[in-house]
């Protein structure tokens, strides 16, 4: 059968079904089918008009008015309702299971659960509410709600002279910087697993061939964790890491900076007479460590400067220059690669650099640092 003829038997089928408009537009689209020439068979075929074939051929063309009542297939109100409107009682009972604590429900069923769209749907059901998951989830967004994550902002109760605090540190860094003096930040990086385990993050590698790590992260006898203690220099946009191999002390926090300021400091800065040092307010380097603080001291004799040192107020490390300046470009740099030595996090990390021309010196530091040192009364009053 030709194409004129299969045109001619849609057409005679369909022909009892439509008004005069619908017959108008079906042969108008067979036309536009057909293309050049269309409009001439197919009125042949259908035994329409040809100017209610090219009258059909404006109308497809142009876009229908959604809002023409004639269009209606439906009577208005016709359909099925909205479940909302079968139940009225459904978004407050929703509501309920959604946010318990701010609807006044501290007893809700899933106060204490993950709240799944199969769970809500569930829980619903149970109450007299027959819904699909996937209602659930239309309803929830029709409420304004969506998937959220956690969000660090809460910082507990600041201390009452925290801006003032701040001020101050401000005002002795550009005292410092301005007479040409040190100022550096410190802190040590997250410990991290020795080893082929999972690190954050990807890199690009073949398509189906990632980089294999083991399953769990138990720590490596032999190979121990890294400890990458940091030093950053404000002013040169300088950074020195030394990767220890054993415990995490006061102790080692000083000799990463004794070994900063022989390798990098002193060639830079060979007239200094003082040396500031911003650190957080807790940990090896602590405000309250006595063992920092005697360390510091024999380092100031060693080196014959004076150090000043200026703790951040708690829950404010995030402002330490040098975890945003030298710690996330590290992690970014060593992204999705298993640090599988300690001579591979070396590696890593010196070869961190930004645009605005970071470059960083590390190396390993395989001392032994006893922990449970106590620093006496007398030791303490010599500082």
């Amino acid at each position: 059968m030709d194409a004129d003829a299969l045109i001619t038997a849609r057409y005679k089928a369909l022909e009892g079904f439509c008004d005069e408009r619908e017959r108008r537009l079906f042969a108008a689209a067979e036309a536009k089918v057909l293309g050049h020439g269309g409009v001439k068979r197919v009125s042949q075929a259908t035994g329409v008009a040809r100017g209610s074939i090219l009258a059909g051929i404006k109308e497809l063309e142009a876009p229908p008015d959604p809002m023409d009542e004639s269009r209606r297939i439906r009577r208005k109100g016709a359909g099925r309702k909205k479940l909302v409107d079968q139940n009225p009682e459904l978004l407050e009972t929703l509501e309920h299971l959604v946010e318990p604590d701010t609807r006044g429900d501290p007893q809700s069923p899933l106060r204490w659960t993950c709240k799944s769209l199969m769970q809500l749907a569930h829980e619903l059901d149970d109450q007299g509410h027959k819904i699909s998951h996937v209602s659930v989830g239309v309803l929830l967004k029709d409420l304004g709600y969506g998937l959220q994550g956690n969000r660090k902002t809460l910082e507990g109760v600041s201390h009452p002279d925290r801006n003032s605090q701040f001020k101050y540190i401000n005002d002795k860094t550009k005292a410092a910087l301005s007479n040409g003096q040190p100022v550096i930040s410190v802190d040590t990086k997250k410990k991290e697993l020795v080893g082929h385990y999972k690190n954050n993050g990807k890199e690009w590698r073949p398509k189906g061939d990632p980089e294999l790590v083991e399953v769990y992260d138990f720590v490596d006898q032999e190979l121990g964790r890294a400890n990458p203690c940091g030093v950053y220099d404000l002013t040169n946009n300088t950074g020195w890491s030394s990767v220890g191999t054993d415990y995490d002390t006061s102790s080692f926090a000083v000799e990463t900076i004794r070994r900063w300021w022989f390798a990098m400091g002193q060639a830079v800065y060979p007239e200094a007479k003082e040396l500031m040092i911003m650190a957080d307010g807790g940990g090896s380097n602590g405000s309250l460590v006595r063992l920092w603080k005697l360390e510091l001291k024999r380092l100031a004799n060693e080196l014959d400067l004076t150090i000043r040192v200026s703790h951040f107020p708690p829950g404010t490390s995030k402002w330490n220059k040098i975890e945003h300046r030298l710690f996330s470009f590290i992690s970014l740099n060593w992204r999705g690669q298993p640090l599988v030595s300690h001579e591979v996090i070396v590696n890593l990390i010196a070869a961190t650099t930004t645009r605005k021309g970071l470059k960083v010196c590390a190396e390993i530091d395989s001392g032994k640092y006893q922990t449970g040192i106590k620093v006496t009364d007398a030791e303490f009053a010599t500082i």
